[in-house]
């Protein structure tokens, strides 16, 4: 675990000010960008191929299921390995993928089996790719740069998220779909002389010699004693069900609460989409100060659950659009917050494992949560299913805040060394 910080007012440090990091972070912003650009190209391949909203949500969902079922393996393995060499394994894998997809397309041989096999392939990688990056950060920056260095990790994911679509579509609209998957594919080669640069020794608790199973129950119970663990992953719990779930129900919201069209959701996804940048940008000025990282979580989880009761009041676009913009911006803050506190707070020998946790509660609840409220908004009206959602959103805050002291504590009576039993 990282060192706690003994200071009064532990200072903010830039993650920029790293060395490692600066070199991280151009490598960084090419691959996530060639992600979403792989990504919008197989969500337009299946259409092309098939005209079928089906198999487009199809592919869109295998590319994301992996996610829940092998991340928790990956976070084992990324306990055991050097998390540099995975991610080299992990970019040369989606560089692959890209290009064999381009080949296809160029033999003629591309079809829907197969696109549904590159899809479930990228989903694979991608879970791989997520927990060995989170492993990999907290080597790259000292303690009060960490907040520093995942807040602009957020920046680059949420901008690349608008970007790379739309990089995408002006590509398709000058060169063919084949040429636009090399491009995705020498993006992510672009990265791999980068990540080589980067000198990171081999973790001294790594044990590769007990079993999968005995890692990951290790891991789950090490999760479920820790008393500040067990309490940042119920933040991201209800983070996930809140701001996330309206975020991916802004199609619903867009046409049901103002009659708008394509036009009308572009804006809002817009909005949604500065408002994480800006959210970003906040986390990235903070120090390792772990009760002001908790603070500002609680906080924002508050105004956000005011905010969501607020939309569905407030006429106009433009009113809409700024609470959106407001919801981004607060579900971003305590996606990051939570994703510092628990890097701070984790041990080194359980970091992969914990982080791979926090990664399917914060990728997995926002689409249950949806499914929730789209069907309670189709049987009551958004009016009061948001309500509901607002409401439930500051009780639970409101009750976890009363055990922040919870933070401090690790709730645990035995070292990493003693799982052998499990």
């Amino acid at each position: 675990m990282i060192a706690p910080d003994t200071s009064e007012s532990p200072r903010h440090r830039s993650a920029f000010a790293e060395p490692l990091f600066r070199r991280y972070f151009v490598s960084s912003c090419f691959s996530t960008f060639a992600g979403w650009l792989l990504r919008f190209l197989l969500g337009w391949s299946a259409w092309e191929l098939t005209e079928s909203a089906f198999w487009v949500g199809m592919v869109a969902s295998l590319m994301l299921l992996p996610t829940f079922v092998l991340s928790p393996i990956f976070g084992i393995v990324s306990d055991r390995i050097n998390p540099r060499n995975g991610l080299l394994a992990t970019l040369t894998c989606q560089a692959a993928i890209a290009a064999v997809t381009a080949l296809t397309l160029a033999l003629g041989l591309f079809s829907l089996p197969a696109l549904l096999c590159l899809a479930v392939l990228l989903g694979a990688a991608t879970a791989a790719h997520t927990p060995i990056r989170l492993a990999l950060i907290p080597r790259l920056v000292t303690r009060d740069a960490l907040p520093s260095a995942i807040g602009y990790s957020a920046i680059i994911f949420n901008t690349s998220r608008i970007v790379g679509p739309a990089a995408g579509a002006g590509l398709l609209a000058v060169v063919s779909v084949a040429w636009a998957f090399v491009a995705s594919s020498l993006l992510f080669l672009l990265t791999l002389p980068v990540m080589l640069s980067l000198r990171i020794e081999n973790a001294a608790h790594t044990r590769a010699s007990r079993s999968m199973r005995v890692e990951l129950a290790a891991g789950l119970r090490y999760a479920r004693q820790h008393r500040g663990i067990r309490l940042i992953l119920a933040f991201t719990l209800i983070n996930g069900m809140l701001g996330r779930t309206a975020i991916e129900l802004l199609p619903a919201l867009s046409g049901r609460l103002l009659r708008g069209d394509a036009s009308t959701l572009a804006m809002l996804t817009a909005c949604a989409g500065v408002g994480s940048i800006l959210g970003g940008l906040i986390i990235s000025r903070q120090s390792g100060n772990e009760t002001r990282l908790l603070s500002i979580v609680i906080g924002s989880l508050l105004a956000g659950s005011l905010a969501l009761m607020l939309i569905y009041l407030l006429p106009g676009v433009v009113a809409v659009g700024v609470l959106v913009m407001a919801v981004g911006m607060i579900t971003t803050m305590v996606g990051t917050g939570c994703q510092a506190l628990a890097q701070l707070r984790v041990d080194d020998s359980f970091r992969g494992r914990v982080l791979s946790l926090w990664t399917v509660l914060a990728m997995g609840t926002p689409a249950i949560g949806a499914f929730v409220l789209g069907a309670l908004a189709d049987a009551f009206g958004f009016a009061v299913s948001l309500l509901g959602f607002g409401v439930f959103g500051l009780l639970a805050t409101l009750l976890l805040a009363r055990k922040r002291r919870w933070l401090m504590q690790t709730g645990r009576t035995r070292g990493p060394q003693d799982d052998r039993s499990v």
